[in-house]
């Protein structure tokens, strides 16, 4: 094997050590742009994702309460999965946003809601290629039918952006997603984690 990408990277080999339907471990021989010798790695290979931030009518984000084994501990975060394609268009991918949300939250977008695409983020690059892409839904309501009775979820509030901020500020949030989605949020305008004075 010696594939090269477009942008001068050459992968010399790769061995695949473990894959499963939600990821795939791979050790591989790569020859970077700037370096002279190839390097080995080892990278998670996985679906891409996406991370919605549904707010309300009233301006409150809706998050829920996971329990995540990895840490063994529940945390507050934005609904967010993994897609189904691995080489999805845009339509899929947003309606996975949706999908997400209302599995999840049990809320949906109204029949006038925006979801907006706030573009993508790779969770951690030093390990995985997992890229999430970030979406706003405005407004949503409220359709508990929609909800799925997932274990892992143990809770879902909406919370007031003073309260996000808090909880941000308390180390009460401290996933990739939700921490990368509101830091987009506020750099595009759409959310302050400015303290009100």
């Amino acid at each position: 094997m010696n594939l090269v990408s477009e942008n001068g990277w050459r992968t010399r080999s790769t061995i695949t050590a473990f894959a499963d339907e939600h990821l795939t471990v791979v050790t591989e021989l790569v020859q970077t742009p700037a370096q002279v010798e190839p390097k080995t790695w080892t990278t998670v290979r996985r679906k891409p994702a996406v991370v919605i931030a549904p707010m309300t009518v009233d301006g409150k984000f809706v998050l829920v309460r996971q329990e995540r084994i990895p840490i063994r501990e529940f945390i507050w975060e934005m609904p967010a999965g993994q897609i189904d394609e691995s080489e999805p268009n845009d339509k899929q991918i947003a309606a996975t946003a949706v999908r997400e949300l209302r599995e999840e939250t049990g809320y949906a977008p109204t029949a006038n809601a925006e979801i907006t695409s706030l573009g993508h983020f790779f969770s951690s690059p030093g390990l995985t290629d997992e890229r999430a892409y970030f979406f706003l839904a405005h407004p949503v309501e409220l359709n508990e039918s929609t909800r799925e009775k997932e274990n892992a979820i143990t809770d879902c509030r909406a919370f007031t952006t003073a309260e996000l901020r808090d909880m941000i500020a308390a180390n009460e949030i401290r996933d990739a997603n939700t921490l990368s989605i509101c830091a987009r949020m506020a750099a595009r305008g759409l959310l302050s984690l400015h303290p009100e004075k």
